[in-house]
């Protein structure tokens, strides 16, 4: 049994993925899962070429689902004891990942790292923070991590008890957006165990050519509607958290959906905000200080007057 099986989900990313593996190969004990969700360009004999130069790549192919359906995919054909998600366009650094082996033989739920976002040159174009700490609670963690780290929802700077996400029956939501929404927070706040470390371990590269890059207006809105179902899904996760913690990622949940208004033409932005009212969503967030106080005030007032004001 491998300590680590990193999942990589590929489609169309022949310019990439040669990276991509290069970085991943010389992991010791680990097994590279490539996934080819249906390619139609040259990732496939890539991939094969890799596959049989390497004997940790474990190599499958299948039908075009999408991301979330091919992540579940890796998850149910990992066999280690931790699992890894790297984008078949990005890449990671291996040196830091051997540093994050003790935490592993500790059985941490979840070992958070941080990532950087790079161009195709490999220069450093944004690192981005979040809060550090040492084992706790996923309550906890999750309290100290949902105001200060923009990624707290991608699974990509994360490793992950493989265990621990078949004991909870994880799955990534098929046929949805943002499924990385909604279910990577709650697989963070339900964790025993979490530590969060400052390594820039994960490299995400910016490019016009990507899995999850690539938008128009459309899926935009699809976004929306599919972040409201990602929403009400997790009122129905949540029964056994605390009530600090429930309310923790409601607001969690309520402030990023309410920040997506900002993506959306004036008709669809009054279609949901309605949808917002209909939820009482503004009731969500806590009045735990001033700045949360006005917050509450002005969202009570206008939605649309808070948005003009960020």
């Amino acid at each position: 049994m491998p300590n680590l099986s990193v999942i990589v989900p590929v489609y169309n990313t022949e310019k990439y993925i040669r990276k991509c593996l290069d970085s991943l190969v010389n992991l010791r004990d680990a097994e590279i899962v490539v996934i080819n969700d249906g390619s139609t360009d040259a990732s496939e004999q890539i991939i094969k070429e890799y596959a049989t130069n390497y004997g940790n790549i474990v190599y499958y192919k299948k039908d075009n689902t999408g991301i979330a359906d091919t992540r579940n995919f890796g998850i149910e054909h990992a066999n280690g004891q931790y699992i890894a998600f790297v984008d078949s366009d990005d890449y990671i650094d291996v040196a830091k990942l051997d540093l994050l082996v003790p935490y592993m033989k500790e059985n941490i739920d979840v070992i958070k790292f941080k990532l950087q976002r790079v161009d195709e040159n490999e220069n450093i174009l944004e690192k981005v923070n979040g809060a550090t700490f040492e084992k706790m609670s996923g309550e906890k963690a999750f309290e100290l991590l949902y105001p200060t780290d923009v990624l707290l929802d991608s699974p990509c700077v994360y490793l992950f008890r493989l265990a621990y996400l078949k004991q909870h029956n994880f799955k990534f939501q098929i046929g949805t957006y943002h499924e990385d929404f909604g279910l990577v927070p709650l697989i963070v706040i339900k964790a025993n165990s979490v530590v969060s470390k400052d390594m820039y371990l994960y490299n995400y590269v910016q490019s016009s050519n990507s899995i999850t890059r690539n938008e128009d207006y459309n899926k935009t809105v699809k976004k929306m509607e599919d972040s409201l179902k990602q929403y009400d899904n997790m009122l129905k996760q949540i029964n056994e958290l605390s009530t600090r913690a429930k309310d923790n990622i409601k607001i969690y949940y309520t402030n990023a959906i309410i920040l997506k208004l900002k993506e959306l033409k004036q008709e669809e932005q009054d279609r949901f905000i309605k949808e917002i009212k209909n939820r009482k969503m503004v009731q969500n967030i806590k009045v735990r200080d001033l700045k949360q106080l006005l917050k509450r005030f002005l969202l009570t007032i206008s939605i649309k007057l808070y948005l003009k004001m960020r």
